[in-house]
């Protein structure tokens, strides 16, 4: 889902409480599960540099300990599609963040292995972890933390209710380029 053609800008979208999910399901052959134990890191760390967020498994394995180190959360936010053969293929996962005196629940890594992008996993991942975001946190606003590169998953996010919000340093992150990633994101759909 990275597009490296268009230049990489932050975007902040925030998901409103209450905002109804249509169904979805997975396609024949997949399955959800959740994170067990940890191998699984390294699942995760495959799937991340097979889509180009990082140089290598061991570099995105190291990022994975330091920013997952709460083994009984990952227990039950971290979710992966697998194939028919039990390969963890996508990942993503219903994590937080604190900002001050807040702490804000995230939609967090969201990715699709390319040779299985295009079936519908990335939509049916990112559906299933917001509804286990609801369950965890309750009905309260949602965000997440994506980039101008990930312009075909922001439509997906906008599916479930995200909007992409002018709002500046929600999630640690300064938003202080929103009027260039909106009319770049505008550019990008008239293609």
């Amino acid at each position: 889902m990275v597009d490296k053609s268009v230049e990489r800008i932050e975007v902040i979208m925030r998901r409103n409480a209450s905002f109804s999910l249509p169904d979805t399901k997975l396609a024949n052959g997949f399955r959800f599960s959740f994170y067990t134990e940890e191998k699984d890191g390294w699942a995760w760390a495959e799937i991340q540099t097979a889509v180009g967020q990082f140089g290598s498994v061991w570099d995105a394995y190291q990022y994975f300990r330091q920013e997952f180190c709460h083994e009984r959360e990952m227990k039950r936010r971290m979710m992966f599609i697998e194939n028919e053969n039990g390969e963890k293929i996508a990942t993503s996962t219903a994590w937080w963040t604190y900002t001050g005196q807040r702490r804000d629940p995230i939609l967090h890594w969201v990715a699709v292995k390319n040779e299985y992008q295009g079936l519908g996993l990335g939509k049916a991942i990112i559906f299933e972890v917001v509804r286990l975001m609801t369950q965890i946190e309750g009905e309260r606003e949602f965000f997440l933390n994506t980039q101008t590169v990930s312009h075909k998953a922001i439509k997906i996010y906008e599916k479930v209710g995200f909007f992409i919000t002018d709002e500046r340093n929600l999630i640690g992150t300064p938003n202080d380029r929103y009027t260039e990633a909106v009319a770049l994101l505008a550019e990008i759909d008239k293609r």
